[in-house]
């Protein structure tokens, strides 16, 4: 492979020429991908359709032959996308390939173009070029669909080897266990699928060369620059030197990493059971833990919000001032696109949205989009909510002007809105866009507080019951 990717490293692709010997490889590759496509497609009265990325490289050349083969025994049905990055003088040559390829076996084929020299940001991103490119890759597979509807399955030709590398890299990086876990076979939460990840590329150049199969060559892979090809050209080949099995034990070792993984996940949601309400974390409560269940617990609530993990010296500082900051210090820490915040002894992660004017009228539709992203609910009801037999038939929605007064309980005196809002634990950034509910020039319905005692609806009596759901806490 080395000597004829040097001979031959400028052209668009290459032609292998067969190699009689790897007929049980083949076997083992078939039967392979057919398990493994029979155990994670689910039975139903519709085929599966799956969505191959397809770079045109070796890996992925060889999926496209494989799946192409498994459609004649597994009824799925197959699309191909392939991502023109515009990066290479050889990336039309590629697109070119990739489609004939496809139309030799009848699967259709998405290419889409996107210009990474073109995006500002990725000169300034700490992983480079490379993440750019993998992050506009995604973002095109994930965003496909074919007659309106999503593929259930995105299928990438990730193998053993780079398996292996993922793991070094993180490795490198200080990852914890969840990083260490490097690429799973297959991720439901993504719809992703790699069915290749138990495979050497070894065993798919075996493959290409007995089928005589052409593939892209893409130059950029034997530069070292780039961390990756670092790894794979002058780190492993050492290793290797050694450690004759050294890819398959990294990869093993990835393995045992996401095992571990996926129990602090199963114990992390066991610790916050009883923490965690309406995505806020009860911080009493997560102190009682262990200093390392609580920032396991911290990283479970920040991924499931869509957060990349904090590096350890930052998650210390979190949990320091989470702890440790005066009681009512205004705790504002960004996390990616939310921030962390601090009320009343809970943590919260909220966006920082502007607390803008509004003023709109409801016309008895069930829900009213407000400008903060939130919404208002209106469900009819018996014996609760706002009495309609005082003929509402609209309401004003505005925000708070401050000063505002509310009686929600007849035995209670009448209090600011401030003081009820206080009392019910709201953190001050929700009250700046939260909506009231005015019925002409009264305060009629406060979303979690009440209805103003006058006009609430009696046994029997036809009423409004109205809810907020904000866009984020």
């Amino acid at each position: 492979m080395a000597n004829s990717k040097k001979s031959q490293k400028n052209s668009a692709f290459l032609n292998r020429k067969a190699n009689s010997s790897t007929e049980t490889v083949t076997h083992a590759l078939s039967l392979g991908l057919d398990a493994f496509l029979v155990n994670h497609l689910q039975a139903s009265d519709f085929k599966s359709t799956l969505l191959l990325a397809l770079s045109g490289g070796l890996d992925s050349a060889v999926l496209l032959q494989l799946l192409a083969e498994a459609r004649t025994k597994i009824p799925f049905e197959l699309h191909a996308m392939h991502v023109h990055h515009g990066l290479s003088v050889n990336a039309d040559s590629w697109a070119a390939f990739c489609a004939a390829q496809c139309r030799q076996l009848n699967v259709p084929l998405q290419v889409v173009h996107v210009n990474v020299a073109s995006n500002p940001d990725y000169r300034n991103s700490e992983q480079g070029i490379e993440a750019e490119a993998r992050q506009l890759r995604y973002n095109a597979l994930f965003s496909y669909t074919s007659g309106g509807r999503a593929p259930d399955f995105v299928l990438t030709a990730h193998h053993q080897d780079d398996q292996a590398e993922t793991l070094l890299l993180q490795l490198f990086r200080g990852a914890g266990v969840k990083g260490l876990s490097s690429m799973a076979a297959a991720d439901h939460a993504r719809r992703l699928l790699r069915p290749l990840l138990g495979v050497s590329r070894q065993s798919l150049l075996a493959y290409a060369l007995q089928h005589g199969m052409q593939w892209c060559d893409d130059e950029s892979n034997d530069n070292t620059q780039y961390e990756r090809n670092f790894v794979r050209h002058e780190v492993m080949p050492v290793l290797e030197s050694r450690f004759k099995s050294i890819k398959a034990v990294l990869a093993r070792t990835a393995s045992h990493m996401a095992e571990a993984s996926e129990l602090l996940e199963v114990l992390a949601r066991q610790d916050a059971e009883n923490l965690l309400a309406d995505n806020s974390i009860c911080l009493p409560e997560l102190g009682q833990l262990t200093n390392a269940r609580a920032k396991n617990v911290l990283r479970w609530w920040f991924s499931g919000n869509g957060l990349a993990m904090p590096a350890a010296e930052h998650l210390n500082e979190i949990v320091d001032q989470l702890f440790n900051s005066r009681k009512d210090a205004d705790l504002n820490i960004r996390l990616q696109h939310l921030y962390l915040r601090k009320y009343r002894h809970r943590a919260y992660l909220c966006e920082d949205k502007a607390a803008e004017p509004f003023d709109m009228v409801w016309n008895g539709e069930p829900e009213l989009i407000l400008p903060s992203g939130g919404k208002l609910l209106f469900k009819p009801v018996i014996g609760a909510g706002l009495a309609l037999k005082q003929g509402v038939t609209k309401l004003r929605i505005t925000n708070r002007d401050g000063g505002e007064r509310f009686k929600p309980d007849a035995l209670r005196p009448t209090r600011t809105l401030k003081y009820l809002l206080q009392e019910v634990n709201m953190p001050p950034w929700q009250r700046q866009y939260m909506p009231l509910v005015y019925w002409e020039d009264k305060l009629a319905c406060v979303p979690g507080i009440g209805i103003s005692c006058e006009l609430q609806a009696q046994a029997n009596e036809p009423g409004l019951e109205i809810s907020w759901q904000d866009s984020a806490r």
